[in-house]
């Protein structure tokens, strides 16, 4: 299930989505190499590669995987998304976010993307919610 409302992923006409809980919304679109979020009136951006290394790390990983939300100061647990996508063993040596002191949630904002791409199977639960290759 896609929690998508409308949107084309540009700036101008951005994807609405839900987080995956369903219990928020926000907008996200490509902005050249980056994944921009905009909840409320905070602006996150990610590196847009981590599209591609996330969705290959969960196809290697063959499970479901935990997703771990986390702002940037918190501690996450091991063996989740988020731990991942700060990881210095990840693909680009650490976070995947662009703006300090905005770096986390990246399984709580990238993974509705995925899905709605149609390259990961996201939960929707409202708690513990896990992702896995398609």
């Amino acid at each position: 299930m896609t929690l998508v409302s409308y949107g084309s992923g540009t700036e101008d006409d951005p994807w609405v989505l839900r987080t995956p809980p369903g219990t928020s919304e926000y907008h996200a679109w490509r902005d050249g190499d980056a994944l921009a979020v905009q909840v409320g009136k905070t602006r996150l951006s990610y590196q847009w590669r981590a599209l591609d290394d996330a969705a290959e790390m969960l196809a290697a990983h063959g499970d479901w995987m935990p997703l771990g939300n986390a702002d940037e100061g918190k501690p996450v647990k091991e063996g989740t998304l988020e731990a991942w996508a700060r990881s210095p063993d990840n693909p680009v040596g650490g976070y995947y976010g662009l703006r300090k002191g905005y770096r986390g949630r990246f399984a709580n904002y990238v993974t509705p993307v995925l899905e709605m791409m149609g390259r990961v199977e996201l939960e929707h639960n409202a708690r513990n919610n896990r992702v896995r290759a398609l």
